[in-house]
């Protein structure tokens, strides 16, 4: 299959009429071998079905059904999601194995049932042939202005996610993969790791994009593990990592006050989760932040 080229992209976006916008996030790939880098990297299993969130002109999406991987894609700009099933088609993908959906990613609550790649079907697990268990992949190229929302919707809206590979503006990526105790470990880090291990898996030189954007990209990845609680921990959690980080130099006696009622009681929460209640947020392990909810009210 050709992929999608300098040439086609602009020759696309001039007969829709579309001017990339910052609105949007509107960055479009026009190297093949960077999407085929990409769907790589993705380590998906044969025929497994993805959620691809911001296809645009459609660099990516063929790159995935090139080797044989149905896409759901989710669009928001109306010009480019009507426009998508006429490219695949242009570019010799079967019917049926696209599904697009006009909308905006952060206000998806389901999806249809995934596309098949019919040859492969009879081997793979259900949840990964689009059942409706739900989605196992995400492979994107994500609007750098809510690429973090967007993933955090996603793992929140759709638990069977068990593989994610999005291209993301560098320094959001390195703070989704970053460590405790790091300058930059912060809200998104400590959030996607209840889902998964993230991993800076590559670069991407901003040479590939037209318009050419004025920072870096990486490619970071998850591999989905067992969360640590159910769904009203998963809240509890994510109420004190707010707190926490919401006054980053504060300590947690400091930081938590408003949350736990007063100083004293916050001391009091981080004692129970044998803490101590002079460390900072950044200092903390998602397991520390777990243990604070779990502490009884």
């Amino acid at each position: 299959m050709t992929l999608l080229g300098a040439t086609e992209i602009r020759a696309l976006a001039e007969r829709l009429d579309v001017s990339p916008t910052k609105k949007w996030g509107q960055n479009f790939v026009h190297d093949a071998n960077t999407v085929r880098k990409i769907v790589t990297a993705a380590k998906l299993q044969a025929g497994e079905a993805v959620v691809e969130v911001g296809p645009g002109l459609g660099s990516l999406t063929l790159g995935l059904l090139e080797q044989g991987h149905p896409v759901t894609a989710i669009e928001i700009d109306p010009r480019l999601a009507a426009e998508l099933p006429a490219t695949a088609e242009a570019h010799g993908v079967a019917e049926g194995l696209l599904t697009v959906i006009q909308a905006d990613a952060l206000t998806v609550t389901g999806l249809p049932a995934a596309p098949t790649a019919s040859a492969a079907a009879a081997t793979m697990p259900s949840t990964a042939t689009g059942s409706p268990a739900g989605p196992t992949a995400v492979v994107a190229n994500l609007p750098y202005n809510v690429s973090v929302p967007v993933l955090v919707h996603l793992l929140e809206t759709f638990p069977t996610i068990r593989r994610v590979l999005v291209m993301v503006q560098a320094e959001v990526g390195h703070r989704i993969a970053a460590d405790p105790g790091s300058k930059i470990y912060g809200v998104p880090s400590v959030k996607a790791a209840w889902w998964g291990d993230w991993n800076v898996e590559g670069t991407v030189s901003r040479r590939v994009f037209w318009p050419e954007p004025n920072v870096d990209s990486v490619l970071v990845g998850m591999t989905a593990h067992a969360t640590p609680g159910d769904e009203p921990l998963r809240r509890r959690t994510f109420a004190l990592v707010d707190a926490a980080f919401g006054q980053r130099r504060k300590t947690l006696r400091q930081a938590l006050s408003a949350l736990a009622g007063s100083t004293t009681a916050a001391a009091d929460l981080c004692e129970a989760a044998g803490i101590d209640s002079g460390a900072r947020g950044e200092q903390l392990t998602l397991a520390q932040f777990v243990a604070l909810a779990s502490v009884p009210s």
